[in-house]
């Protein structure tokens, strides 16, 4: 396969090179007083989730963090502090700062004690929004380690049996180096994000039915419904005949790791990036392989186990079998070379941001 592009783009869009969208939402941050280093994670942490195809945690959320820098929401020159800590753990308070700036250090933190220890575990209280759970998990595979990376977030779905929501969309992710490219699971514990709705929005198209509830509790394709008083579900969907009770335990559980543990809270009392004491709380663990098995033996049993998944008779309305991360990383691997699509509409916004920042225009519509 020469060319893949996961979710295929439609729609009238551009192609913008991955470095200038990244100094594009450097400047941006830049401008509104994000020292240079934090604005690079920030930047990195975006554009990696569009070079991935994660189109709802990539750079179409900048307004999200201008705005919750300019409200005050967010800590522009946090004081980030090891609460407690020991051979293999900490405790971490974020003071409020950008969500990919505190994770970033908390990650190399765990990792850091996992190099001296075999496992590092850290939990973070009173962080921001993070941005693609996999950007962290992926710094402990980079460094032949298996990194797990999670988070809580504000409510948006309704726990099993319940209409009111309750639960964030809690993603959960895992990675694991192998001889290639690694393997790495990156999903919410809802049955989609919050950004996929706002994709869906943006087009102005129904949800595939099952996504979600209305305020009544029934099924509905209006997004509408779901930005007003409605939920998302859990993985799993309504009622409990296909696991929608195992997707609500397993986002129970985030909070639990997350919040709970951190001493911050959980997802029914997390706010939005633009309020005051948000308080998003993060899980991060590294485990050093090379504790348990060598690195090279357990690059090579990855590999054998992803061979004997591919190798597995297809089911007829399937041409391939796909291990998780794969999608990401071919579309990855397209874009560098085509350039990221960034949709009108989005491109529209990220002028206007550009413009009002003093940053100037990431480029105009006709390229």
């Amino acid at each position: 396969m020469t060319s893949y592009e996961k979710g295929s783009p439609d729609g009238d869009y551009v192609r913008v090179p991955k470095e200038r969208l990244f100094s594009f939402v450097s400047r941006v941050l830049e401008s509104i007083g994000i020292p240079k280093e934090d604005a690079k994670i920030v930047a990195d942490n975006l554009v990696m989730a569009d070079l991935r195809g994660v189109e709802s945690h990539g750079v179409q959320r900048l307004r999200r963090y201008v705005d919750g820098i300019r409200s005050g929401g967010v800590n522009v020159h946090p004081r980030i502090r090891v609460l407690r800590e020991g051979p293999s753990y900490a405790l971490v308070d974020g003071d409020e700062g950008l969500g990919q700036v505190v994770g970033r250090l908390a990650m190399e933190l765990a990792i850091e004690k996992a190099e001296k220890s075999g496992i590092g575990v850290v939990a973070v209280r009173n962080s921001n929004h993070y941005g693609i759970a996999g950007y962290y998990s992926l710094m402990a595979a980079e460094r032949d380690m298996i990194g797990i990376s999670m988070t809580n977030s504000r409510p948006l779905v309704a726990p099993t049996g319940s209409v009111e929501r309750f639960l964030g969309t809690n993603p959960i992710s895992v990675a694991a180096p192998t001889r290639g490219r690694p393997f790495l699971l990156d999903m919410a514990t809802s049955i989609v994000p919050i950004g996929k709705l706002e994709v869906y929005r943006r087009k102005g198209e129904p949800i595939p039915e099952g996504w979600a509830i209305n305020g009544e509790g029934r099924l509905t394709t209006d997004v509408k419904d779901v930005f007003s008083n409605g939920a998302l579900l859990p993985l799993g969907g309504l009622g409990e005949l296909l696991g929608g009770h195992k997707g609500y335990g397993l986002s129970l559980m985030v909070d639990v790791l997350t919040g709970v543990l951190s001493g911050g809270t959980w997802s029914r009392h997390v706010g939005n990036t633009e309020e005051r004491n948000s308080e998003v709380d993060h899980f991060f663990m590294a485990i050093k392989i090379e504790n348990f098995t060598p690195v090279e033996e357990f690059k090579s049993r990855m590999e054998s186990m992803i061979s004997e998944l591919k190798a597995l008779k297809k089911h007829p309305r399937f041409e391939r079998i796909w291990v998780h991360g794969e999608k990401g990383f071919l579309t990855m691997e397209t874009r560098l070379k085509l350039g990221i699509p960034i949709y009108l509409g989005v491109l529209r916004e990220l002028n206007r941001i550009g413009m009002e920042t003093g940053a100037g225009k990431l480029m105009e519509e006709g390229g």
